[in-house]
């Protein structure tokens, strides 16, 4: 399929396929010094994209799977990213930023997605059997009553959260899960500010009034 091809075609040009990616779900995060590192990344360099994509995918892939509520759908999100993300790298702007940039790539396609599936069953965010992406990131250990209290509260929000449309999900989780400014989220889904900050107000009050409901 095309979608095959264009795949070989960037993995022949340096990128691994997904399954060989540095653990996707895991250690690497594009924390500061990542971002710094990335500025300093030649995006013409096929060598310097594979660091790239080691950077940022841990990051994508959480992202993903907070949109999505489902691993393959993530992986194949993360995969579609680095894939637009190669294509279209000479008319990237470096005052953007790489981060912000992968961002608005992988909220795109991932509200293309959620667009295409709307009719679809949704599961929530941490399904029987699935974790959370963000738990399997390095971090303190929690004890295990905050565990079990962590993920019942992921739960609800995340069947909760299948009640936004597209664009408020996207909203919420740019902002209370990878904290960006209301200024990047913007730039992510081509909002203005005052549209930013209604989108995700609607999305905060439906949620509150989805777990009030599920009290």
């Amino acid at each position: 399929t095309e979608r095959q091809n264009s795949t070989c075609k960037v993995a022949s040009g340096g990128l691994r396929p997904m399954g060989q990616m540095t653990n996707v779900a895991g250690d690497v995060d594009a924390d500061n010094s990542a971002a710094a590192l990335a500025g300093e990344l030649d995006l013409g360099s096929s060598a310097d994209f594979r660091s790239i994509v080691e950077l940022y995918s841990a990051r994508l892939y959480r992202l993903a799977y907070r949109m999505t509520a489902n691993r393959q759908d993530a992986e194949d999100l993360v995969q579609e990213t680095f894939l637009r993300a190669y294509r279209s790298r000479a008319r990237f702007q470096a005052r953007a930023g790489v981060g912000t940039w992968l961002h608005r790539i992988c909220t795109n396609a991932a509200l293309d997605l959620l667009r295409r599936h709307r009719a679809r069953p949704q599961t929530a965010l941490s399904a029987e059997g699935e974790s959370d992406p963000a738990e399997l990131l390095p971090g303190a250990q929690p004890s295990p009553e905050r565990l079990l209290l962590s993920a019942e509260a992921s739960r609800r929000i995340g069947t909760a959260l299948n009640h936004l449309t597209p664009v408020e999900r996207a909203a919420f989780v740019l902002r209370h899960y990878e904290q960006l400014s209301i200024e990047e989220i913007g730039a992510a889904l081509g909002l203005r500010t005052s549209a930013t900050k209604n989108t995700i107000f609607r999305g905060v009050r439906k949620l509150r009034q989805q777990l009030e409901q599920a009290r």
